[in-house]
């Protein structure tokens, strides 16, 4: 069946209306509710010293390092405007980010004012303008990434009954799995019984933990970030906690195992958190652990390009992997569009397409502005494909599809 060209653009207008209304669970952040006090990053200085923008400043610049940190955060946010935006066309994806965010809060980027943005946020309340960005990202829920070990966090967990609903916690386990010599003495100190060696009584102990903060936070998965190099299984102590402790606890509580692999951490360890890198995978470990562990649900998202075909081949194959969002490195839109296409080919509806990894509270109005033009056009050209067939789709249709990729397929595998 051939479509006209006025059909197709109402095809392409629909679904776009539809993809921008719809709200979104985010289901991978950094940001925290205010209640978290000055753990939540927002406002233009935040924006502006973001680690891409730094990292991106810092190849223009013969400053050494060390000078640029000894900066105040002003003057960092001031050094940035100037080398990214006033220097040269900010044309880099988290430039242009900073850009459509103030564009979308009412502010004239074409005044290139820096100490005009700053007394509009200045003059914000944060409680407010929470809501403000939630609206205008059209964000209904956020799931944070909660770490135990993080010493500025976890008074908030010990001392504090305030919460708001659309801020869910996630259960962050890197410092467990990924340093567990660091892990002994915390673990020691809150009263867990482990030893340095990986014994019947520390597993126990471990798994304790593991379930006690699962209900404090009323978490919604496990997680853990992982270099390239992950393997499973392995004599290691991570290995050794994966096995006896993590999947284990997954399984009892139906809690997902949520595993973003692929950073090679401090590869410029000068750049500090701007200073992670990137590695190419083995996907083997996926499906070792789906097919092992067909009771353990995993969340998975990988930070390579070069594995994005493989993991999709592997979802294919067990029902109890979700792959979710074009993390880091990955959220750019020529890769989040070519990613996109590439699961919906493969998968269908069957993935979560998107998260923001928004480190600034601000950055959920841009990362899902940007996305959603991106997703509205493969959505459509797909659509199209289809009613090229003669096969007719209707509005709700294409309502109940976008509500399942932006937030229903993981609320579904996570039940």
């Amino acid at each position: 069946m051939r479509l006209q060209p006025e059909d197709k653009a109402a095809l392409r207008d629909k679904v776009s209306r539809i993809v921008a209304k719809t709200d979104i669970t985010d289901i991978h952040t950094h940001i925290y509710a205010h209640t978290f006090g000055g753990l939540l990053l927002w406002g233009i200085d935040d924006l502006l010293t973001y680690h891409y923008l730094i990292a991106e400043t810092m190849r223009f610049l013969d400053m050494g390092y060390e000078h640029f940190w000894a900066l105040p955060k002003s003057a960092q946010a001031e050094l940035v405007w100037k080398t990214l935006f006033l220097d040269r066309s900010p044309i880099s994806e988290a430039c242009r980010g900073v850009l459509t965010t103030l564009e979308k809060l009412g502010l004239d980027v074409s005044k290139r004012d820096l100490q005009e943005y700053r007394r509009f946020f200045a003059a914000q309340k944060v409680q407010d303008y929470v809501d403000r960005v939630f609206e205008l990202a059209g964000v209904k829920t956020v799931v944070m990434t909660n770490d135990p070990f993080d010493d500025s966090e976890l008074p908030h967990w010990l001392n504090s009954d305030q919460h708001d609903s659309r801020f869910r916690a996630a259960l962050r386990l890197d410092v467990l799995l990924n340093s567990w010599q660091s892990a002994i003495p915390k673990l020691r100190e809150w009263g867990y019984n482990v030893g340095t060696e990986i014994n019947s009584q520390t597993v126990s102990e471990v798994r304790r933990f593991i379930v006690d903060w699962l209900n404090r936070m009323n978490a919604v998965y496990m997680a853990v970030s992982l270099p390239p190099t992950f393997t499973f299984p392995e004599a290691s102590p991570r290995g050794q906690l994966i096995s006896e402790c993590i999947l284990p606890v997954a399984i009892e509580t139906g809690r997902p195992f949520a595993m973003m692999i692929g950073v090679k951490k401090l590869t410029n360890p000068a750049l500090r958190l701007a200073g992670d890198s990137v590695g190419k995978a083995n996907i083997d470990v996926v499906e070792y652990l789906c097919v092992n562990y067909p009771e353990a649900k995993f969340l998975v998202t990988m930070l390579a390009r070069e594995n994005q075909h493989e993991l999709c081949v592997a979802a294919r194959k067990f029902r109890n992997l979700h792959v979710f969002g074009c993390w880091w490195f990955l959220n750019n839109p020529s890769l989040i569009d070519e990613i996109t296409r590439m699961r919906l080919e493969l998968l269908g509806l069957s993935v979560t397409p998107q998260h923001s990894d928004a480190r600034v509270l601000d950055q959920l109005i841009y990362k899902w502005a940007h996305s959603r033009d991106i997703i509205a056009n493969v959505l459509a050209d797909k659509y199209i494909d289809l009613a090229s067939t003669g096969w007719q789709i209707s509005e709700d249709e294409i309502k109940r599809d976008v509500s399942a990729l932006f937030g229903d397929n993981f609320w579904r595998f996570i039940a």
